[in-house]
Parts: structure tokens; C-alpha cells; sequence
């Protein structure tokens, strides 16, 4: 049976992770949390509740709804900003064409809300009225819950376990194994060879262009 692959989006098929963390980080300053920047990129692909979890244990200081909502806001304003500075990772834009000239199902399933993701998806060039898109607004959990993923694939009408889930970060990969899915890891969003190993990666490329020339070992078929 023939895979479906389903994408993360930052740090996966668009370089913004970086562009994600500068704007976290204008978001916290704005409500007088100091955070490094080592620390805000860490949990780039999280879920925004767990974000703010870690944010309580780090900082000591209080997350109220209120704050969430703001923090929330600041960022995806922030974020905007950057929209002409989002690019595709290398080889993404041929990577998802050689899976839909091949007829082999994909789709996209991302932590962050439409409010951001409809800036990459417009980088990418992808229709979300055409392609499946999952966001952080239409699930209860994101990352590293697989609620994320399992839509996905059912929206592809393909099994969870037959899909693979290609992602950037450990929770892509957590969330993988969560929902017994392939985990595929790229190095374009700044997490280590090791780290992916460990949270579960069944392969590890550097970026698109490098999975692409890789296909047939994740279940690609040239």
C-alpha cells in the first residue's frame, strides 16, 4: 500500500522557525517576559498550552488566560510582519509537486492557527480549499499529541499507520509515534541528528530536496 506523507509546516517545507522565535520573542518582551532566544526556540512546534507551561516553570511568572490571549495576538502580529521574509525550504516546492505528478496523497498538519499558517501556505503556494490542512484551531491538543496528525490522514482517507509524518522538531516525532505513524525528521529546522534519532525518527534528511532524492527509502516509489 502506497504511504500518504503528512507535513508539518515550519521548519519542514518553509524556513520561518527562526522568524517564529524572533516573534515569540517581541510577544514576551511585550508583556515583560524575559525569555532567551535559545530557550523560545526549543519549543517552536509545541503546543501553545504546553508552551505555557514551560513558560510558568522557567519564568516563575503568572500565565492568566488573559496573557495567553494577548501573547497569542503579539505573536501572530509580530509574525505577519516577517510574511515577505518566508521562503520555501529547499526542494519543497519539488518535492510536493513529484508526490502529486506521482498521485500519492499528502497533506499538511501544523501547531500553528491559520492566522500564521496562512502565511507559508501562501509562500508555498498551496490552496487549502485543494489540499488538506490541519491547524491548531481545529483540534482539541496539538503537538506532541498526534490530534494533529490522525485528521490528516483521515481526510486523506488513508490508514494513520501506513502515513508518515514528516517534521523538524521532537514533537513531530513524538507525536508520530503517539499515533503509530512513520516519523521522518529534517535537520532545516535546527534540531539535532541525535535528537530526532531518539524521539523516534525512522529516517533523517536535511531538507526536502535531500528527502526527495531519498524517496524510495521512505516509501516513495520513482
Amino acid at each position: 500500500m502506497e504511504p500518504a506523507f503528512l507535513f508539518d509546516l515550519d521548519g519542514t517545507l518553509v524556513d520561518s522557525v527562526y522568524q517564529h522565535v524572533l516573534a515569540w520573542k517581541e510577544a514576551l518582551e511585550g508583556e515583560d517576559i524575559d525569555l532567551s532566544v535559545w530557550r523560545i526556540h526549543r519549543k517552536i512546534g509545541m503546543s501553545g498550552g504546553l508552551f505555557t507551561n514551560q513558560l510558568l516553570r522557567e519564568t516563575g511568572v503568572e500565565i492568566s488566560p488573559e496573557r495567553v490571549a494577548r501573547l497569542r495576538q503579539r505573536h501572530a502580529e509580530a509574525y505577519k510582519r516577517q510574511a515577505d521574509r518566508i521562503r520555501p525550504l529547499p526542494g519543497a516546492l519539488s518535492l510536493l509537486q513529484w508526490l502529486t505528478d506521482t498521485k500519492i496523497p499528502w497533506a499538511i498538519a501544523t501547531s500553528g492557527r491559520m492566522e500564521t499558517a496562512a502565511v507559508n501556505l501562501a509562500a508555498l503556494g498551496v490552496d487549502p480549499a485543494v489540499v488538506p490542512v490541519v491547524t491548531r484551531d481545529l483540534v482539541k491538543y496539538a503537538k506532541p499529541d498526534p490530534d494533529l496528525f490522525v485528521p490528516a490522514a483521515e481526510r486523506l482517507s488513508a490508514p494513520i499507520e501506513t502515513a508518515v509524518v514528516v517534521g523538524d522538531s521532537i514533537w513531530d516525532m513524538l507525536a508520530a509515534v503517539r499515533c503509530r505513524a512513520l516519523g521522518v525528521g529534517l535537520l532545516s529546522g535546527g534540531y539535532g541528528l541525535e535528537e530526532l534519532r531518539h524521539a523516534g525518527a525512522f529516517r533523517i534528511y536535511e531538507d526536502p530536496a535531500d528527502m526527495l532524492m531519498h524517496i524510495d527509502e521512505v516509501g516513495g516509489r520513482r
